[in-house]
């Protein structure tokens, strides 16, 4: 069995990814499981028509607490935690002052006085410094990155996966429920990445295992990152580092929804508001390829012998069977409209749509 390079931080399930076969790669500075040995596309699959588990306990973990905590995330965060009540989550971005975007994350409101952050690995360590760079005198920031797990359960039989364990399953989406299981404290979230009916769960690090085994034998496919990222791409969802970023702001990547725009105060409020009124120079868009051909991402856009935009990301999407991508468009370019994509020298043709390029799931 190889070893992680010592530099790299590992999930507390590595042991058990080594065993069941995974491959690995680098991640935001953790070595993660890529895939198992059934492979990204039945992995895919698994999600899409039965169920899989992924281990992304490489995700940011961050507690803020103390009176007026969740008035305090709110004048951060761009989501507006007043919308929610306690044991709703919410997602939310955090901008800097030109209304670029630091990170995208989930935000768990426990109480007025508890919320818990999950934002991505790359940014968790940046998303706390700034919050306890602005944080009052009686607010906690505390950095739980290595003693809490997550584990996401997606696909339409997740529901079952969580009634063999004993876990709340039947709350609304974007709810979470806490459970105490053996001494161990677990919030179940009925949320996800994929588009389907899910579940994440935030646990202590040291009962991950148990409940890792418990899902494989109850029947859930272990899922890698790659397919993590072909079932996110077939809805469209961003990844933080390619279709949002410092450069690309969220009334660009159309993600208005996500602001609370009557908020008095957040992160970037400024900047966004004007760049709203003003109409966005670039949009995020989809594009669906009419030929043979993967986009990936920096890619050009071409309408003719001019450049239209850039790929943000891009790939084989195996349930629509073709390449799709996500891609930063000038503002007059709309769905519907046909453009090529320079795949190394050669153009692939392809159509602007509105994301997600693949149909959720009815109760996801």
């Amino acid at each position: 069995m190889s070893e992680p390079a010592p530099s790299l931080m590992v999930s507390p399930l590595h042991p058990r990814h080594l065993e069941q076969g995974a491959k690995f790669a680098e991640f935001a500075g953790w070595e993660m499981p890529l895939q198992y040995p059934s492979g990204v596309l039945a992995e895919h699959a698994a999600v899409r028509h039965r169920v899989g588990v992924f281990d992304v306990s490489h995700l940011g973990k961050v507690w803020v607490s103390g009176p007026g905590a969740a008035d305090f995330v709110n004048r951060c965060l761009t989501g507006d935690l007043d919308r929610i009540g306690d044991g709703g989550a919410q997602y939310t971005l955090c901008c800097d002052a030109s209304g670029g975007v630091v990170d995208d994350l989930i935000a768990y409101r426990l109480s007025s006085e508890k919320i818990l952050l999950i934002p991505n690995a790359a940014n968790a360590a940046e998303v706390a410094r700034r919050l306890t760079d602005a944080a009052p005198r009686e607010i906690e920031i505390r950095d739980a990155h290595r003693s809490l797990a997550v584990l996401a359960v997606q696909g339409p039989e997740s529901p079952r996966i969580l009634e063999y364990l004993g876990l709340p399953h039947g709350h609304d989406f974007m709810t979470f429920a806490e459970r105490l299981v053996d001494d161990a404290a677990v919030v179940v979230c009925r949320s996800g990445y994929t588009g389907e009916t899910g579940f994440e769960l935030v646990l202590p690090a040291e009962a991950a295992g148990d409940f890792w085994d418990g899902m494989l034998v109850a029947g859930a496919v272990p899922c890698g990152l790659g397919a993590r990222d072909t079932l996110r791409l077939e809805m469209g969802y961003p990844l933080h580092g390619q279709d949002l970023s410092l450069e690309i702001t969220p009334v660009q990547a159309r993600l208005n929804w996500a602001v609370g725009w009557k908020k008095p105060e957040f992160w970037g409020k400024s900047a966004l508001e004007a760049e709203r009124a003003a109409g966005p120079k670039r949009k995020l868009w989809g594009l669906e390829a009419a030929g043979r051909g993967v986009p990936r991402a920096h890619m050009s856009v071409l309408d003719g012998e001019r450049t239209a935009g850039e790929t943000t990301s891009g790939g084989f999407a195996p349930t629509l069977k073709r390449g799709i991508a996500l891609a930063l468009l000038d503002a007059e370019y709309k769905p519907g409209a046909e453009l090529e994509l320079d795949v190394r020298g050669r153009r692939l043709p392809v159509k602007v749509v509105k994301p997600p390029f693949s149909e959720s799931s009815p109760n996801s």
